[in-house]
């Protein structure tokens, strides 16, 4: 049997390294055979590491990107590792597993609170486990780090003022700039996210069935418009105007934004945790990092992996084993070392790209293996609470809201381009 069944014809290039390396036959003709859907190809490399610490049960793991968009009660896995998990089907296809805590089980408290509570329908029951998570975060030159007045994050209000005095404007045009909403469309959407734009899925009313045409998305209307004055007034009161803004981007940005950083051309950069600790060994001793943090409140991305059981799992005993196995901070501590070791952790940060939902894993752990982490974590009490959003959220984002973000932050009115709303609407339509 395969351990790792591959549903996509092209893998990237990551992907295509992990597979080779987890890709193993195994005789599993007397054993308790579970099987894995996933989107994040690292899991076989788990699987694998699980089948050699007994003899019990084996992991098969399949990849496939929406594995939600897959699952039926007669085509089901034994456990599910992705983004996208908490939307309204939630319930119809997750069992409730509550009772996977308890004495000799798993504690709640290993758990970052408000990543297990994203997992619990209305507050009572469990149907999904937190694996990972990522936060947004400006990089900048280490030489310049006594120019921040916190050693952990920046606000909007220090962006700005650090870059108003950074700035360089002759003849007519910026030959240095402190940074641009701009440069980045994700930076828009986490801007949006920490003014209450608040990007949710739309429930059917109370005992209503969803109709297929419904808009899946819904979002408050006046702070996402506030959020698009921010931005606006941001652009023109520290860079101008948005067409200086663009002529500096297309005059200098022919290099990456590390070697801008580097050459003092930029001051800030966006990124986020994922790929904040996969750049080179080269350029990280040059650069340190803040998290994003306004009016006490650090978004997490919204592509969170997380973790369930369906109800149509034909080996739930061998899934609850996995999972007690899996969240365990030793666990991932080997996990963590197997990968260093092996130097997939140039090609993959963390557990499942990210953060670990296990506190003491991402607070002692992690700092062994990313010494630019020790002392500094993200402020945990500061975290948002994540909104429930469509399992096909990743395509509208991409396909919709990003680019309608980046028209808007530009200068254009609503008026003047063609509503989110309506966008949104013809993208389901057309996406059914």
């Amino acid at each position: 049997m395969r351990l790792f069944k591959a549903d996509k014809a092209v893998f990237t290039a990551k992907a295509v390294f992990l597979f080779a390396l987890a890709v193993m036959f195994i005789s599993c003709s007397d054993i308790d055979t579970i099987e894995i859907w996933t989107n994040r190809p690292e899991v076989a490399l788990y699987g694998e590491f699980f089948n050699n610490t007994q003899t019990q049960y084996k992991v098969s793991v399949k990849y496939t990107e929406f594995p939600i968009n897959e699952i039926s009660r007669a085509n089901s896995p034994d456990i599910i590792i992705a983004s996208w998990l908490k939307n309204s089907s939630t319930q119809t296809y997750f069992k409730n597993i509550n009772n996977i805590f308890g004495a000799k089980k798993l504690s709640r408290n290993i758990f970052y609170p408000r990543l297990l509570a994203a997992g619990r329908i209305e507050d009572r029951n469990q149907y999904l486990l937190p694996v990972s998570f990522n936060v947004p975060a400006l990089i900048f030159s280490k030489e310049r780090e006594n120019e921040l007045s916190n050693q952990f994050t920046v606000s909007f209000n220090e962006i700005k003022e650090i870059s108003r005095k950074y700035n360089i404007e002759s003849g007519g045009s910026y030959t240095r700039m402190g940074f641009s909403p701009l440069w980045n469309s994700r930076f828009l959407l986490a801007a949006a996210v920490l003014q209450g734009a608040s990007f949710r899925e739309d429930e059917p009313p109370q005992g209503a069935a969803r109709v297929s045409s419904r808009n899946p998305l819904v979002w408050d209307s006046s702070a996402l418009e506030q959020t698009i004055s921010f931005i606006n007034n941001w652009t023109n009161e520290i860079n101008t105007s948005s067409q200086m803004d663009e002529d500096f981007t297309f005059k200098y940005f022919f290099e990456s934004h590390e070697r801008l950083i580097q050459s003092g051309r930029i001051f800030f950069s966006y990124t986020e945790s994922s790929e904040l600790f996969l750049l080179s060994e080269e350029v990280k001793p040059l650069l340190d990092f803040r998290w994003i943090m306004e009016q006490n409140m650090i978004p997490i991305t919204e592509d969170m992996i997380m973790l369930g059981i369906p109800k149509w799992a034909k080996s739930q005993t061998a899934a609850r084993a996995f999972v007690m196995w899996f969240f365990n901070v030793e666990t991932q501590r080997l996990l963590l070392d197997y990968f260093k070791s092996n130097r997939i952790h140039e090609n993959i940060f963390g557990i499942c790209g990210g953060f670990s939902a296990l506190n003491s894993v991402t607070e002692q752990v992690y700092p062994i293996f990313y010494p630019e982490l020790l002392g500094r974590m993200p402020p945990s009490e500061y975290f948002m609470e994540l909104n429930i959003i469509p399992a096909n959220w990743a395509a509208i984002k991409d396909r919709v809201i990003l680019p309608y973000l980046s028209e808007r932050a530009r200068g254009e009115s609503d008026n003047e381009i063609y509503p989110l709303e309506r966008r949104v609407n013809d993208w389901v339509r057309l996406n059914r």
